[in-house]
């Protein structure tokens, strides 16, 4: 390595550092507004298609969460039965994600509902927020059941 080269590269580095705290810096204006969300969306006004993987891993959710809501509106479930439900919330999340077989369109709508369901499972699991981690699930289920084809699919009562 010359002289010349090992007197560059401290230029170089703090160069690279400036240009790209000038990005970050224009970049920032940028992320001021929150980017949209996707919302959900009917199939041309029709419901989206299911599969039997996809209903039976939603109604097994559907159950889990049923089995639960009354102790967790009654402030009487233990942290470790919230951390059982998340667990047991997630292994249904595991078997759908791993199984089902949408076409591609209601795939990425089915997407939305279940990132909806992992957050809440993950809130459930983390000790801060349970409860609201339980409501963004029964929230997920609803939608869930507003756009999905589900057979004798009935909404959780809050």
């Amino acid at each position: 390595m010359t002289i010349l080269t090992r007197s560059l590269i401290p230029v170089l580095l703090v160069l690279g550092y400036l240009a790209g705290q000038r990005v970050l810096a224009a970049g920032s204006h940028a992320h001021d507004k929150p980017a949209a969300t996707p919302a959900l969306q009917l199939d041309h006004g029709r419901k989206w298609a299911t599969d039997d993987v996809l209903r039976r891993g939603m109604s097994e959710i559907r159950l889990a969460m049923n089995q639960s809501l009354a102790r967790i509106h009654n402030n009487t479930f233990a942290s470790a039965q919230y951390e059982a439900l998340s667990t047991r919330i997630q292994k249904q999340i595991d078997y759908v994600v791993g199984n089902c077989k949408l076409p591609e369109q209601a795939d990425k709508q089915l997407h939305l509902v279940i990132e909806q369901i992992i957050a809440g499972a993950t809130e459930m699991k983390a000790g801060t927020r349970r409860e609201q981690g339980a409501a963004t699930i029964v929230r997920a289920l609803a939608q869930y059941g507003e756009y999905f084809d589900h057979a004798g699919w009935r909404q959780l009562e809050p």
